[in-house]
């Protein structure tokens, strides 16, 4: 991602006639952070609603043809007019459950990716014969 240059916006003619606000308000949304943090809630959204259909369309229909094709969603209880649907509770829980678990997988793919690129070694520069040399006689006069 790109970053802002920030002397650009300090130089910026709306920023140097605001006010203190104005300025540090200007430089605090052109900081990487902040753009990052939009992208990640924009991308978590959209990847919120893809393991929500996993969990509803998929997983939930598979658990209730194992416990005997019972609806979580359906299940509710009646005490007097109220209506407790204690089922979309349930739901909700296993949902949460599945999203922390993507969300750990995820995680921890990205992590392993981080430390292949971490535990690869840099090579050293290449010196030129010139600064061997100079190294050298550099040793040499150390030892005088």
């Amino acid at each position: 991602m790109k970053k802002v240059d920030t002397d650009k916006i300090k130089n910026n003619k709306l920023a140097k006639s605001g006010t203190g606000f104005v300025k540090e308000f200007m430089t605090f949304i052109s900081k990487g952070n902040v753009i990052d943090l939009a992208v990640g809630v924009i991308i978590g959204g959209a990847f919120g609603k893809i393991v929500s259909s996993l969990v509803d369309d998929i997983i939930m229909p598979l658990v209730g043809i194992i416990i005997g094709g019972i609806d979580f969603s359906a299940l509710t209880l009646t005490i007097g007019d109220a209506k407790l649907a204690y089922g979309m509770f349930i739901q909700n829980i296993i949902d949460f459950l599945i999203v922390a678990a993507c969300i750990f997988v995820f995680i921890k793919l990205i992590n392993k990716f981080k430390r292949k690129k971490e535990e690869e070694p840099a090579e050293p520069p290449k010196k030129d014969e010139q600064i061997i040399l100079l190294e050298e006689i550099r040793d040499l006069l150390k030892k005088k």
